[in-house]
């Protein structure tokens, strides 16, 4: 099947001709007929499958020909972040040249000046993120009482984000005649209740296995110690025949360090997260896209939907907290056929994270070792009792134990990297196996946060109540929690506390 196929006008076949695409993906054969007949659709895809492109072609062909009143946008495109807002817009100026569409795009770190300019004028596709859009439309700089066609796109990123009470604000203010296009990667129960809500008789569309890694993308996992993982990456970033790569972290804290760090070595790298106004952002990605910058550190606000030609690998310098994460960072690579490689760092503390992964994919994840570190001949991870994969026609459910662990080199085919243990690259020893200085006249923080025995407590005293710290709370790249995985907890907030009495 050709684009010709799908019932498409002859112009936007023409800028898809420009643009150096013959054949539709799985997705875009079954959606564009459908949306073009006017049906509502929920589509259930992986990210890199094309789905932009599914509803933007027939919403140019749909908008074309009518004319936007002033501040009432005829469409409606709600994104969870910046970065896949601006994707979404230039989408619209490579499929829409040979159309005169107008459009706006909403998002935070742009003066509200500019945009309200846009807005006077009338606008046929409105593209934005929750926060800023609801902003205008409380300052009376616009109605929604004309939109037509609404499309939510990664509804699944959203949830995680928290813009769910948003989003439904939003379609509240929206005409209850109209078109929606409903799309997420996963389909968890929330997404399926606001599904139901939004959608009148929607035609399904489920392209790929939900959360499921592209088979082009070779997967790795490394086990390292702590101390280590800084080594780890380096020494794999120079095994690896890397052109591109993202390097994830899971605090934005982090990746400022880890920019830092990789800049001294003498890396070409450049950081992203959401602390960065706007201007940077936008600044910072297209130099990632015109090879630029060859690694670029960054907070899951690049997780998704960016497509960057040519990214050989992705790291995943921190176990993301949810395992969807894990498939949507490493799709970034492996796109439209192309092969891709992925590595995971991790430590035996982040094994409960590691499980989880395993289990939503259906499959460990192989395990590497990079010769020369202390901490990857102790870091092993404990097997998952077991892995209950959904069952799928095409997908066998693992109920066994995990194999047991057996290391091989990272790449057999070379020598070890000349590196000692417990030394980094930039030049100041780190013995990783010592065990650290306890000063003087001051426990250890393992005895100092260990209750006494019973045998050793005064007369009369009961044992100490232990209290354990609350666990570390997934938010969005916003969040600014105290606590994330990895943070150091003083030892005086860890210690038991007496019982009354």
């Amino acid at each position: 099947m050709s684009f010709d196929d799908l019932g498409l006008g002859a112009d936007v076949l023409r800028a898809v001709a420009d643009a150096g695409y013959t054949e539709p993906t799985p997705i875009q054969r079954q959606a564009i007929p459908q949306v073009l007949m006017g049906r509502d659709v929920l589509g259930c895809a992986q990210t890199g499958t094309g789905k932009t492109a599914s509803f933007t072609l027939p919403m140019i062909d749909i908008l074309f020909g009518s004319r936007a009143r002033a501040r009432m946008p005829r469409s409606l495109i709600i994104e969870p972040t910046r970065e896949l807002a601006t994707q979404v817009a230039e989408n619209f100026d490579v499929y829409g040249k040979y159309h005169k569409l107008s459009k706006a795009l909403l998002i935070g770190g742009v003066q509200y000046g500019d945009q309200v300019k846009v807005l006077d004028r009338g606008v046929d596709v409105l593209i934005a993120t929750p926060g800023r859009l609801l902003d205008h439309f409380e300052r009376g700089r616009l109605l929604l009482t004309d939109v037509k066609l609404l499309v939510i796109d990664e509804a699944d990123r959203m949830l995680d984000m928290g813009f769910i009470p948003d989003v439904e604000k939003i379609v509240s203010l929206l005409p209850k005649t109209r078109q929606t296009l409903f799309f997420s990667a996963t389909m968890p129960p929330e997404i399926r209740r606001l599904a139901d809500a939004f959608l009148t008789n929607p035609k399904e569309i489920t392209v790929a296995r939900p959360a499921t890694p592209a088979e082009t993308v070779k997967q790795a996992l490394v086990m390292v110690s702590e101390a280590d993982k800084r080594d780890a990456l380096l020494q794999i970033i120079e095994r690896e025949p890397v052109k591109s790569a993202l390097i994830f972290c899971n605090r934005k804290r982090d990746v400022d360090t880890l920019y830092k760090s990789l800049k001294r070595q003498g890396f070409n790298t450049a950081q992203l997260h959401g602390d960065m106004d706007q201007a940077q952002r936008t600044a910072t990605l297209e130099s990632f896209k015109r090879n630029e910058i060859t690694l670029l550190v960054c907070s899951d606000v690049a997780a998704r939907g960016l497509d960057i030609d040519f990214l050989s690998h992705v790291f995943n310098y921190d176990v993301p907290i949810h395992a969807e994460d894990y498939v949507h960072r490493i799709g970034r690579t492996g796109r439209a056929g192309r092969s891709g490689a992925s590595f995971t760092l991790a430590t035996r503390a982040d094994s409960k994270f590691v499980h989880a992964i395993e289990k939503l994919i259906g499959k460990p994840i192989p395990h590497v070792t990079v010769a020369g570190l202390v901490g990857a001949a102790v870091a092993v991870i404990p097997p998952a009792p077991v892995i209950e994969a959904e069952a799928t026609p095409d997908q066998a459910v693992i109920l066994d134990t995990l194999p047991p662990y057996e290391p091989v080199h990272l790449d057999s085919a070379q020598p070890a990297a000349t590196v000692a243990p417990g030394r980094s690259r930039g030049g100041r020893g780190r013995a990783a196996a010592k065990t650290p200085r306890v000063p003087r006249n001051k426990p250890r923080a393992a005895e100092a946060d260990a209750p006494r025995s019973p045998s050793r407590l005064p007369a009369g005293e009961a044992p100490p109540t232990v209290v354990a710290a609350p666990a570390p709370r997934r938010g969005s790249d916003d969040d600014h929690s105290p606590f994330g995985p990895g943070d150091s907890v003083p030892a005086f907030l860890m210690r038991g506390r007496r019982a009354a009495g």
